[in-house]
């Protein structure tokens, strides 16, 4: 099992339904969603990034509308302590009561910050929390094709 976060970027506010969670909205700015993949990460990052895929997970609706622009590995798979972590650091805010969290008894997995140099701080904040950050992937990446050569990159620096 390993854990990531995505950087998503929303460009314009939105008024979103996600799933049983009901109607929500995001403003301009920056989400962290924290995840895991208790089997193939590959094919969970693939997903995330794909377009034509079956609203399953709250993270679904979210990026029919945000795009990814940074994924990080980290190693310790302690989704819900990288996800308490986040609520620690005072810029973060927590949107979505519940989202991402319907598996577990955390509040919730999704984080917003208004700007992107945040996300630097944010990567100090859970190295100095004890997470060990394995990989990182910088730039806006969509579709399965942009998934698989970041997977690919993954898994070679996991393997050495």
């Amino acid at each position: 099992m390993a854990c990531y976060i995505l950087l998503i970027e929303i460009e314009e506010e939105l008024l979103l339904t996600i799933g049983k969670l009901g109607t929500s909205q995001f403003k301009p700015g920056f989400y962290l969603y924290v995840g895991s993949a208790r089997k193939n990460l590959q094919a969970r990052i693939n997903r995330h990034l794909g377009h034509d895929k079956k609203l399953h997970w709250h993270i679904d609706y979210l990026l029919t509308e945000g795009e990814v622009t940074e994924v990080i590995l980290i190693e310790e798979n302690e989704e819900c302590r990288i996800a308490n972590a986040l609520r620690g650091i005072s810029e973060v805010s927590f949107p979505v009561p519940g989202f991402g969290s319907s598996d577990c008894r955390c509040p919730g997995h999704l984080f917003y910050i208004q700007e992107k140099n945040l996300w630097e701080t944010i990567l100090v904040h859970l190295r100095n929390r004890g997470f060990t950050i394995k990989d990182y992937w910088k730039g806006k990446i969509s579709g399965v094709k942009a998934g698989l050569k970041l997977i690919h990159l993954l898994a070679f620096n996991l393997m050495n």
